[in-house]
């Protein structure tokens, strides 16, 4: 995740706190979205389906720690592999309103005989996820016995091989039907990855694909000599506009040192009222910076 954010912040998603949370002793109990006995039609006794407990966790107490020791905002992501895939989506279903965006890749929707699923079948046609997003991913081992199989031959299969990937295209045809609930989804095969390497490749594409509306625009047009000032300013303030209306709160549509570079390039190039226009919006979007 932080390489990820590392070589994408800026122009494809914005800066970010990035929060970890381990849990190699309770994955399991923690992820899971409800109870079971027996799995597979043996008895089953490990603990589980102790997510609703794990939700009331980052709520009431990561979350607000978070917002206490950083200067972070309520524009919050979720990001999920496996049992913790079917969580980002469970909390999609229950608790939409603790994130904005979600990556569940390559989920555990097979938990329970398929059970977050059917809660989500009810509940997502009449849900508002006007300005979140989620973007699902699926691996390519998707039969567990047999190689080659396409997604439609995975469909129409009924064995316990196939459940885990059926249980996830079926989802996301499921939201597919639904698009009235605004929700912004994106759902992208990896048939050249497993479950155990899905999750670089899905956090990349998914950070681009909920923060799509985020990329810089018009680049073309700030790099052209000819652009003028005044149709640069245009540019400005309609990502300002974007921005806020997306985040729900205003931010500087670039950062400092990107305005900053912009006007000093301006006035080597003997711009002066572009630069002078640069430096202008320095000083309006970054008052309290010396170099302001």
């Amino acid at each position: 995740m932080n390489d990820v954010q590392n070589y994408y912040s800026g122009g494809f998603a914005p800066e970010m706190v990035i929060i970890g949370i381990s849990n190699d002793k309770n994955r399991m109990r923690d992820l899971t979205t409800s109870k079971v006995t027996e799995m597979y039609r043996s008895p089953f006794k490990q603990e589980n389906g102790e997510a609703v407990n794990f939700s009331k966790f980052i709520e009431t107490e990561l979350i607000p720690f978070v917002e206490n020791k950083y200067p972070v905002t309520n524009f919050r992501t979720l990001i999920g592999h496996s049992y913790g895939g079917l969580f980002t989506l469970y909390s999609l279903v229950h608790h939409p309103e603790l994130f904005s965006n979600y990556l569940a890749i390559d989920p555990s929707l097979d938990w329970d005989n398929q059970q977050l699923f059917k809660e989500a079948r009810d509940k997502v046609s009449s849900a508002d996820y006007k300005g979140k997003s989620l973007f699902m991913s699926l691996a390519g081992h998707v039969n567990m016995q047999k190689t080659g199989m396409t997604l439609n031959e995975i469909k129409k299969d009924t064995t316990d091989f196939t459940i885990f990937s059926r249980s996830n295209i079926a989802f996301s045809e499921v939201l597919n039907q639904n698009k009235q609930n605004e929700l912004a989804f994106e759902w992208k095969y990896y048939p050249r990855d497993l479950h155990g390497t899905i999750t670089f490749p899905s956090i990349m594409d998914g950070l681009i694909s909920v923060f799509e509306w985020y990329q810089t625009e018009n680049i073309d047009k700030h790099n052209m000599p000819t652009t003028t000032a005044d149709e640069i300013n245009k540019i400005v303030r309609y990502r300002q506009h974007k921005l806020e209306t997306h985040f729900g709160y205003a931010v500087p549509p670039f950062p400092e040192f990107l305005i900053n570079m912009q006007g000093y390039m301006s006035m080597d190039m003997g711009q002066m009222e572009r630069a002078k226009m640069f430096f202008e919006l320095t000083i309006e979007y970054y008052p309290n910076s010396p170099n302001s």
